[in-house]
């Protein structure tokens, strides 16, 4: 039977539990005036924190250690037409109440939470405006990090736009200009199409940010460092608890595009050399809690 000393995360809704985050876009919104979108909106968000007690609730029940909790846990936040500042909806001060209770939840009950924006957070752009919304909506998503605790907020490199080290440049760049509330919890991960381990880590190094190692994605954007070298380099640029990802191929290694993600993790696909380490593994599967539970149960008993 295997030691694992990893804490284990589930990413941001659910397969089978009864646990629902609502939503709602813009175009539904505009059918209304100011004053019926922000009690909408106001509904909206009151539920959703109550279903994120719930959700880290279940994980603390079920021993999942962290959770990562969904962008658009505040919908359309930031949304040009329809956004919103949280106090002037009705029952503002309640719902930051009801997310700082989930902070003391999680702190009494040593359950991480995370966030993950969404692709179209890009610090790498050349366009002013695409880094201005990105900008926007990361420091919306540091803002309910604060309320919750949650101490990453992580995100892809962005693109290369033809020129690989000129955007990074700017990527670094950018993370220098950073508020504190953002740059004190962000995080860079490595994706499967543009930037590996390797083209990240000097940033992370010249910003002081950590690397979120993504093994899935190196695996299909290998870089020339082995799991062990890209793990080693990975865990010495975090200064708390490093956090890191698996999933596993949805048709296998050898069956064409290996990027999209099964329902569950082979834990033939969890790296040996995480065994023993105190890190954060999120799960990212199809299958959400369930396949958190089973490759719990997978690595316990090999």
């Amino acid at each position: 039977m295997q030691t694992v000393m990893t804490r284990f995360g589930l990413c941001c809704v659910f397969r089978k539990a009864p646990i629902r985050f609502r939503h709602v876009t813009a175009a539904r919104l505009g059918k209304y005036d100011r004053c019926q979108q922000l009690t909408i909106l106001s509904e909206i968000c009151r539920h959703n924190a109550g279903a994120l007690m719930d959700a880290v609730a279940f994980c603390r029940k079920n021993r999942i250690g962290a959770f990562r909790i969904n962008s658009q846990i505040l919908p359309l936040k930031t949304h040009p037409d329809v956004g919103y500042d949280v106090y002037d909806l009705p029952d503002g001060e309640l719902i930051v109440e009801a997310f700082r209770e989930v902070r003391t939840f999680c702190r009494d009950q040593d359950i991480r939470t995370t966030f993950h924006p969404d692709q179209f957070i890009l610090l790498s752009s050349p366009k002013a405006e695409v880094t201005r919304r990105s900008l926007a909506d990361l420091a919306y998503q540091a803002e309910v990090a604060e309320w919750v605790g949650a101490d990453v907020i992580n995100i892809h490199g962005g693109g290369a736009y033809g020129d690989k080290a000129t955007a990074l440049n700017r990527l670094a760049a950018e993370i220098r200009r950073l508020h504190p509330q953002v740059r004190s919890r962000l995080t860079l991960e490595n994706d499967d199409r543009t930037f590996t381990p390797a083209d990240l880590l000097a940033v992370c190094r010249e910003t002081g940010l950590p690397l979120v190692y993504d093994v899935h994605h190196h695996r299909c954007l290998p870089d020339g460092l082995s799991v062990a070298e890209a793990t080693e380099a990975a865990l010495s640029t975090w200064n708390r608890e490093p956090l890191f990802h698996v999933s596993s191929p949805a048709n296998g290694w050898g069956s064409g595009n290996p990027r999209s993600h099964h329902d569950y993790v082979d834990p033939a696909d969890f790296p040996t050399e995480w065994l023993r380490l105190p890190i954060t593994v999120e799960v990212e599967a199809k299958a959400k809690e369930l396949a958190v539970l089973r490759l719990k149960r997978d690595l316990a008993a090999a």
